[in-house]
């Protein structure tokens, strides 16, 4: 599982400190847009999104743990509906480390760790329910029947990734569904065709910062963790907290386990120890702490943002440009692009776009980009968690495409230059 795994997709953040530099940031676009997007023709929909509420990636070692019961991750009817996964080329789906690793670690209760759970599933049936809303109901944008050649879906190769996204397509196109009564039982039925999920091996996956693809991020991020051991502040409040809890000092314990223990419990209404609800304040500013006061001393916060997410901001930049100027039937017809990501897929996303309100995404949190046409003229909307937001480059939250694409260019990174990068050494950076 390696680092980011040991401190649920956390600890690979560490190193991702928010950039103050304006490179290649600042608006130059003067295009005025209409002051609405009814006057504006939707041309395509990206959203990417983290997977739902789950059960903790491990217990706290030397801790009393609270019980899971198995009727947490009962599925809810509604949010049933059937998917297929392949790899990126339509072949089967590739092994999966990280969901083999979770099935070693068994909570109290009964329950694997790492799972998604009813509540989650609700969270993003509610998520898929706002966007079918939006744009099914509200914009027509979207055909009111599931058509696989609008919409294209992709997932980390993680159980609970998959099944988030299962729930919000249930939501999204919950109209497909045909109830039967067999035997007093509800059977949901659904037309929506083929649904297929496409997922890449663990190795070369962008939808999260892959340490195991890039040595450089890899090495980085065991410098940083042996640091902010030793941090003036971080290890005394730790210590502090471990001996309140009554957990022997030898126990291996970081913020990012007790975080991720306690947003688990409170988001299913279990109950957490006292002192982790009392100090929450403080544990969530230690982890912002722990990436802005050490990341970015000694290593470039640019970089360390291409490394994490700068094949996937490539990503998001080719389909901006391809739905403005589609060489293919097929790419003329895509409408929503979906991804199944995690909170260190958003978080060095949020900062990259200069989004980062210090605060953790919580559970299916969602970041869209829309981009609209009119006139000819090209503009690009962002939310997040539902709300408007205006992204570094840009005046309004209707941002000309050239501004939003100017200032994505300083972190995005194609494949090429991304292997080139996670292959130098520290030594080879400072000649």
């Amino acid at each position: 599982m390696n680092l980011w795994a040991r401190v649920g997709v956390l600890g690979t953040l560490v190193c991702c400190v928010h950039s103050t530099r304006r490179v290649l940031a600042e608006p130059r676009g003067s295009k005025q847009p209409p002051s609405s997007t009814d006057q504006m023709e939707l041309k395509l929909v990206q959203v990417l999104f983290r997977h739902g509420a789950r059960t903790p990636l491990r217990p706290i070692p030397g801790a009393e743990q609270v019980k899971w019961d198995p009727a947490l991750l009962e599925i809810p009817v509604q949010t049933e509906f059937d998917y297929t996964v392949t790899d990126l080329t339509g072949g089967p789906r590739p092994f999966s480390p990280y969901d083999e690793n979770y099935k070693k670690t068994i909570l109290k209760g009964g329950v694997i760790a790492g799972q998604l759970t009813k509540v989650g599933m609700e969270q993003m049936f509610a998520l898929g329910e706002r966007l079918r809303k939006r744009y099914i109901e509200d914009t027509h944008f979207l055909s009111p029947t599931f058509k696989p050649s609008e919409v294209f879906i992709r997932s980390t190769n993680i159980f609970r990734n998959l099944e988030s996204t299962r729930c919000l397509l249930a939501g999204l196109f919950n109209q497909q569904k045909e109830v039967l009564n067999v035997w007093g039982k509800t059977i949901y039925f659904y037309r929506a065709g083929s649904i297929i999920i496409l997922t890449d091996e663990p190795e070369s996956e962008i939808l999260y910062p892959n340490v195991q693809n890039c040595q450089r991020l890899k090495n980085i991020h065991k410098k940083i963790f042996a640091k902010v051991a030793f941090q003036a502040g971080l290890s005394d409040d730790l210590k502090m907290i471990k001996k309140k809890m009554g957990i022997d000092s030898e126990k291996q314990v970081d913020f990012f386990l007790l975080f991720d223990n306690l947003l688990a419990e409170q988001a299913h209404d279990l109950p957490s120890y006292p002192v982790l609800k009392n100090f929450q304040p403080m544990i969530e500013q230690k982890i912002i702490d722990s990436f802005y006061n050490i990341a970015g001393i000694q290593y470039d916060s640019r970089e360390s943002l291409q490394m994490s997410v700068g094949p996937l901001l490539y990503t998001v930049e080719k389909n901006i440009k391809e739905a403005m100027d589609p060489s293919t039937p097929a790419i003329k017809e895509r409408k929503l692009m979906l991804y199944a990501v995690h909170d260190v897929t958003l978080l060095p996303l949020l900062m990259a776009l200069g989004l980062f309100n210090h605060k953790w995404p919580p559970y299916a949190a969602d970041l869209i980009m829309e981009l609209y046409e009119h006139s000819k003229d090209w503009f690009v909307r962002l939310t997040y968690k539902g709300e408007e937001v205006v992204p570094r480059g840009c005046r309004a939250g209707l941002c000309p495409v050239e501004d939003f694409l100017n200032a994505v260019s300083a972190y995005s990174i194609n494949p090429a230059e991304y292997n080139m990068l996670c292959s130098q050494t520290e030594e080879e950076l400072s000649d």
